[in-house]
């Protein structure tokens, strides 16, 4: 029989060429899901650590099972943790607790989690990317299906389950009266990260390539994880991501128009009228100033045999910046100052020379 704040329980499942890791808090079945490439030590126990933060306290055991990356060792049928799992359960306070072998008592709970996540999320999300794709052998893209795996998890802890008859968000609320509370800095887990200083420009330079931040990070330090082919850029101190970036070539410039408030906006290019008829056609108002730019722009499309109305509209859009072809002119032909010239004996060398 589970007991309020007494464990949360973890376990690794594979779907869609992709690991998900299932926790659920045993008395009230509040689930937590998320998406990985790996089932490595660092990625556990990064997972661990998000779950309790979204629980808001610390249970007194948290039972696995009889992983590998937390496995040092079996001792007499018992798991011995790895040195780095138990630095992590004394940062936070908790024990760590591992399944028995063949015990179903011990990893019914995980057993249904994993199940339930595989069945009713990650089975239906590959479904959908392979049918997107039109082809089998793809694999789920992580980002995709951890925003996916975010929004099952808060649709399923606002259900009432048949077994406990109560709201698990609900419940959560009292539940976090009896949990010890989270330390008050975040564990390091793996190697320390790479960080960067935000430039002026708002942006961060790595592997020869720089990268956009958003404006409000300028002056700061952000930490930089690459996987999969991306670069995230995260904010030690919300631990959020603030970008996502496609890895560049070196010298390239990765930029994301929405860290600046929006694209750029075309220059704007007011008339400036200077005879008296021109000031006094553009005091007409914002007609005027359109058609002088339709009528250019139809010069143009004459000039370039262009009449369709895609192509006056393209030239439209090119605006002022459109270059403006001439015909080549003639010949630049320039008188070359004469130089003095010397007969080639008087480059001889003599044995009198060579005595010397």
């Amino acid at each position: 029989m589970w007991t309020p704040g007494e464990y949360l329980v973890m376990d690794w499942a594979t779907d869609g060429g992709l690991h998900v890791f299932c926790a659920v808090l045993a008395f009230l079945r509040w689930r937590f899901v998320r998406f990985a490439t790996d089932e490595t030590v660092t990625t556990t126990l990064c997972f661990i650590a998000q779950a309790l933060e979204q629980v808001g306290g610390v249970p007194k055991r948290i039972l696995a099972d009889r992983m590998g990356c937390l496995k040092g060792g079996v001792v007499a049928h018992l798991v011995i943790p790895t040195p780095a799992c138990i630095q992590f359960a004394t940062h936070y306070g908790f024990a760590p607790d591992f399944c028995n072998g063949s015990d179903p008592e011990s990893k019914g709970i995980l057993e249904n989690l994993c199940g339930l996540a595989q069945s009713d999320l990650a089975e239906p999300l590959w479904t959908a990317a392979k049918i997107a794709a039109g082809r089998v052998d793809i694999r789920l893209d992580v980002h995709d299906a951890n925003r996916a795996g975010r929004d099952w998890c808060i649709e399923l802890n606002n259900r009432r389950p048949t077994d406990t008859c109560a709201v698990p968000d609900e419940q959560l609320v009292i539940e976090r009266e009896m949990l010890a509370p989270l330390p008050s800095l975040c564990a390091q887990v793996g190697p320390p990260p790479v960080t960067r200083k935000v430039d002026k420009l708002s942006c961060i330079r790595y592997a020869s390539v720089r990268y956009s931040v958003p404006t409000r990070l300028v002056g700061t330090t952000v930490a930089l994880i690459q996987e999969d082919g991306r670069l995230l850029i995260i904010d030690p101190n919300t631990s959020e991501v603030v970008a996502d970036h496609q890895s560049g070539a070196p010298g390239e410039v990765v930029l994301d128009d929405a860290h600046y408030g929006g694209a750029r906006k075309p220059p704007n290019r007011a008339l400036r009228p200077k005879t008296a008829a021109e000031k006094q056609f553009c005091a007409i108002g914002e007609i005027a100033e359109q058609f002088l730019v339709g009528a250019a722009a139809l010069t143009r499309a004459v000039a370039f045999r262009r009449f369709k109305a895609a192509d006056v509209r393209s030239i439209l859009a090119a605006g002022a910046g459109a270059p403006n072809p001439r015909p080549a002119g003639d010949a630049l032909v320039t008188e070359l100052p004469q130089a003095p010239t010397r007969d080639l004996d008087r480059y001889k060398v003599t044995s009198d020379e060579v005595t010397r």
